[in-house]
């Protein structure tokens, strides 16, 4: 079967976009996948990259780096985050900034526009909660953030994108809307990879 990576990408322990990360997790492993977890609000690092030289990179934190190696051992990652501002919460952003590093996640080739991808044959899927209703996020924000997620930062570094999947809206949502969201999400894991 599928090695299946979940990243919570909720900065806080115990949020709607874990218990979907759960639910997934929980169906894809009914299924005979194996699946590893790891939550951002566990996860102890700096996000600030904090220098503009690839070569002078900061050495990844042990969170990180278990990441890192989470990251090699899967074939297909799911990453649930909380839309904010209309983007990935600060915390995420940095953990993409100083694990998705060259010579690691992708290389780049003089006289080549484009790097090479270094975790092709891998796919992703992304779910995100947001209070933006469905309708407003595609054609009024014009979803930027899923641009952002599946072309600059997965696609980017060869992951195959197969899925991005908008939970909402969370604001004002009752036990039965996300209780059918967490069977969505179940779903998808029953479907995994």
């Amino acid at each position: 079967m599928t090695r299946i990576l979940i990243l919570d990408g909720h900065p806080a322990i115990g949020s709607f976009c874990g218990a979907l990360g759960n639910e997934y997790a929980r169906n894809a492993e009914s299924n005979g996948h194996e699946v590893r977890s790891r939550h951002l609000g566990d996860m102890r690092f700096d996000p600030d990259f904090g220098t503009s030289d690839f070569s002078k990179a900061p050495a990844l934190e042990p969170d990180l780096e278990a990441l890192w190696q989470d990251i090699v051992w899967c074939e297909h990652i799911v990453i649930a985050y909380p839309l904010w501002w209309g983007g990935h919460p600060a915390k995420l952003k940095g953990l993409f900034d100083r694990i998705l590093l060259p010579g690691k996640a992708f290389k780049y080739i003089k006289g080549k526009a484009l790097p090479e991808k270094l975790l092709q044959g891998r796919t992703a899927e992304v779910l995100v909660t947001a209070d933006t209703p469905g309708w407003i996020f595609r054609w009024i924000y014009g979803a930027g953030t899923r641009k952002q997620t599946e072309k600059q930062i997965l696609a980017f570094c060869g992951f195959k994108p197969k899925g991005y999947h908008l939970f909402s809206p969370i604001l004002g949502s009752d036990d039965t809307a996300r209780g059918k969201m967490l069977r969505r999400a179940g779903e998808l894991g029953r479907k995994a990879a």
